[in-house]
């Protein structure tokens, strides 16, 4: 490999050693950093494991021993708490403009339960219809769909914004009510809940 004239060539890091007090080090910096449920914090050392059994031959079963006592530990400490973690995520993915489908997929995708899955979504302070219409509005504001655009040029994106709504995971009728709305105020006011008259 060829460098510059003057320059080392960059050399890559080698992964850490998985030993306890690694692990538990990275779980903690991996915390700080993020929330996480404990089926991705899993993951996440796991991983650290298996590059230490790549590079410095780490007893995979050993390295999965300890990963699993730092999540038993953090779970009854409460340094983990799924159902918490469900419920934050849910909200918070709720205002970004995500529908059910997608919240679901999404904390499927961090390892959470069905159950604290379900929990939360039925948390959530708004019915299905109601907040996915809230959450469609969100997304069109977050995204300038819609009663966004430009007065003229609405109408011919409206198939584009339909398929942005349904990959988003908006029922038919929950994007078409959004992109029916005529301007903004009237965007707004049904994201709050007032039907038009």
């Amino acid at each position: 490999m060829e460098t510059e004239p003057g320059r080392k060539p960059h050399r890559r890091r080698l992964p850490r050693q998985a030993t306890a007090a690694h692990l538990e080090n990275a779980a903690l910096h991996y915390l700080e950093r993020f929330s996480s449920s404990s089926a991705n914090l899993r993951r996440v050392l796991l991983r650290k494991v298996a590059r230490s059994a790549r590079v410095h031959g780490t007893d995979l079963a050993e390295g999965a021993g300890l990963v699993e006592a730092i999540i038993a530990r953090y779970l009854q400490s409460g340094l983990l708490d799924d159902a918490a973690y469900a419920a934050q995520k849910a909200a918070s993915l709720r205002r970004r403009g995500t529908s059910l489908y997608g919240i679901r997929g999404k904390l499927a995708m961090k390892g959470v339960d069905a159950e604290f899955i379900g929990a939360a979504l039925e948390r959530l302070d708004d019915g299905a219809e109601g907040g996915d219409l809230a959450a469609a509005c969100a997304l069109v504001r977050r995204r300038r769909l819609g009663a966004y655009r430009p007065q003229g040029a609405q109408a011919g994106h409206r198939r584009k914004d339909l398929a942005a709504l349904a990959r988003a995971g908006f029922s038919l009728d929950v994007a078409r009510r959004v992109l029916a709305a005529a301007d903004i105020a009237a965007l707004e006011a049904l994201a709050r809940g007032e039907e038009p008259d």
